[in-house]
């Protein structure tokens, strides 16, 4: 569909809120990226299948999507050369379990929802998988020492290696002369050896390995040699535990290959039904209907609401605030007419009823309830194409009007008998004459092509066209001719008034005035036999504007694309350094933490952000560890 209609009747914004509601990403990425479709058997599909999805939403409740997350990407990467991590395969774990339970939630099927069954039968059961994953990887996603029995022994043995090295080092702080010679009595670690802080000016005091300096030059890092040999054999221990993970890991990332197709059939799956519950709960939030597709041309809406004003109204409602009730219209096409000229008061409601027709239409057709009366009707249309608001653009250098036009060309040369068109305020932006010429010429070309076409206009003569020609309309918005506010309602039948006389009168406009005025009306309308004859020099300029308009169309680009990609990392990026900055803000001395190298408890003894460090006690010891080195 018309990318220029989706932007102008804010089609995104409703993909937004359908988005709230989905219950994982799974869902949310589908409600993003959801679109109208131009095939009625999947339009057709897809509301059938949100109907009777309500319906069983309304008797078995919400469908379980607890531990459920995207991990598409994931399975995919089980292919060699990119092993998964432990985390990963934690998150792959959960979401097979959650899986299992979305699975037993669409169980025993009632016949009358056969739009379901086939989504249930393309959920498989991954539940010894899942299992597997869990007696393997724990619940902070690092591989249980009991993964194998290698790994148990290993991991025993690195223990067993630590403890003893602790000692040593444990030996050295206690020996006076031994700490005069350090800068600080705390041992640390240089590439996952244990090291102490010599000062530079007592290099050769302490027997042992200098592994690098400090950036001030005043400290040297040495490895003593009584811990050489045991640090070497920690080394070594941990080399093969990293082998006898991979290999651990491999077991996994294949057992997921075998599976893969399966799996990612079930996560499309699982991902439709996200969407569909999505679907349910924005339609019960705001009492929408499922429409039909109609089997022919007509198009009928009864009390249908704008969804983005009823989204705004409740926003309002939560905050407290007054809200106006949105008033429901009532449209239809395709019957008695298929053009329909709705004329009335600025801020009447005339572009808001254009607009609603427009987008409960997309919506329709992409599969979506829409805020209307039970019965709601909606014809297969090939495209719908809008002209609204100012089209000006600084880069084009075209006027209001030139914009305007440029745009109508582009409909015209697009629209055909399956097409919605909307243009508002036609023949605005020129002169009055000639734009109620070319406005008539321009309906009367639509009506010639069997468009579907609402137009909304200030101008007067174009009510005429509803006389004069069959298949034609004329609707208004009603006025309060009492409080001189308009009331929002669409009156079909009946040609509107702006009203301006009418309001000069009730304020009292002396009445010479209020007659000339209506003398100088009536041979304004006169002359449209005149400006007719102009539309020809009319229609010149229009296929100028035309030209000028696609050159632009080709110059452009994918750059809002970017930008949106961009934005997306940068907020992801800022969530993560915010969630990090948080754990570490939140660290005091005496708070207990977990040496990963050691595996043992100890206390923080002092915090140094700067260094993004820490000197944690473990007993009679002191250790500066990275910030990385400990868990919370």
């Amino acid at each position: 569909m018309d990318p220029h209609t989706l932007e102008k009747l804010e089609f995104d914004r409703v993909r937004e809120l359908l988005a709230g509601y989905a219950r994982c990403a799974l869902g949310r990425t589908l409600a993003l990226r959801l679109g109208p479709s131009r095939k009625r058997s999947e339009i057709e599909h897809w509301l059938e299948q949100l109907r009777q999805f309500r319906d069983l939403m309304a008797q078995r409740g919400m469908p379980p999507f607890g531990g459920i997350r995207d991990v598409r990407d994931m399975i995919r990467k089980a292919e060699p050369p990119s092993p998964l991590e432990p985390p990963d395969f934690a998150a792959i774990g959960e979401t097979l379990a959650g899986l299992a339970a979305l699975r037993a939630w669409l169980d025993d099927l009632p016949a009358s929802a056969d739009r379901l069954h086939s989504l249930h039968q393309r959920l498989g059961d991954f539940s010894l998988i899942a299992e597997r994953i869990r007696r393997t990887i724990d619940e902070k996603g690092r591989v249980r020492d009991d993964a194998s029995e290698k790994l148990e022994r290993i991991r025993g043995a690195i223990a067993r290696a630590k403890e003893e090295i602790l000692r040593v080092f444990d030996r050295l702080l206690q020996r006076p002369e031994v700490v005069k010679y350090l800068q600080y009595a705390n041992a640390t670690f240089h590439d996952d050896r244990m090291v102490l802080p010599l000062r530079t000016e007592q290099r050769g005091r302490i027997p042992g390995i200098i592994h690098r300096s400090s950036d001030s030059g005043q400290t040297l890092f040495v490895e003593p040699a009584e811990a050489v040999s045991l640090n070497n054999t920690l080394v070594e221990l941990g080399q093969d535990e990293q082998k006898e993970i991979g290999r651990i890991l491999w077991q996994l990332a294949h057992l997921l290959l075998f599976n893969q197709a399966e799996i990612l059939r079930t996560l499309d799956a699982a991902a439709v039904i996200d969407l569909l519950t999505a679907k349910t709960l924005y339609a019960d939030a705001f009492r929408m209907a499922v429409p039909m597709l109609a089997p022919d041309r007509r198009m009928l809406l009864a009390a249908a609401r704008h969804p983005l004003l009823l989204a705004l109204r409740a926003a309002e409602r939560k905050a407290g605030r007054d809200a106006e009730p949105v008033v429901p219209i009532d449209i239809r096409l395709g019957d008695d007419f298929d053009l329909l000229v709705v004329t009335g008061p600025n801020t009447g409601g005339k572009t808001a009823a254009l607009k609603t027709t427009g987008l409960l239409a997309v919506m329709a057709l992409s599969g979506l309830a829409i805020p209307a009366a039970t019965g709601a009707t909606v014809p297969l249309f090939d495209d719908v194409l809008i002209d609204v608001g100012d089209e000006q653009s600084l880069q084009q250098s075209l006027s209001t009007f030139s914009a305007h036009l440029a745009r109508i060309m582009d409909v015209l040369k697009r629209a055909g008998a399956n097409t919605l068109v909307l243009l508002d305020e036609l023949g605005a932006g020129t002169d009055p004459d000639e734009g109620a010429a070319l406005g008539y010429a321009i309906v009367d070309e639509l009506l010639s092509r069997g468009c579907m076409t609402i137009v909304t206009t200030h101008l007067g003569v174009l009510k005429s066209v509803a006389f004069e020609r069959d298949r034609a309309e004329n609707a208004a918005v009603q006025f309060d001719h009492e409080s001189l506010k308009p009331t929002y309602e669409l009156r079909i039948g009946e040609p509107g008034e702006s009203n301006a006389l009418r309001i000069a009168r009730r304020l009292g406009l002396p009445r010479g005035v209020l007659q000339r005025a209506e003398e100088h009306l009536a041979g304004r309308r006169r002359s449209l036999s005149r400006a007719i004859r102009g539309t020809v020099e009319v229609r010149r300029k229009a296929e100028e504007a035309r030209r000028v308009a696609e050159e632009a169309a080709r110059r452009s680009t994918s750059e809002a694309e970017e930008l949106r990609r961009r934005k997306v990392a940068m907020e992801e990026q800022q969530q993560r350094f915010a969630r990090w900055m948080e754990c570490i803000q939140s660290l005091r001395p005496g708070d207990k933490v977990k040496l990963k190298r050691f595996d043992r408890e100890g206390v923080i003894v002092r915090v140094k952000l700067t260094h993004q460090q820490v000197v944690v006690a473990v007993g009679a010891m002191e250790y500066e560890v990275p910030l990385s080195d400990i868990d919370v």
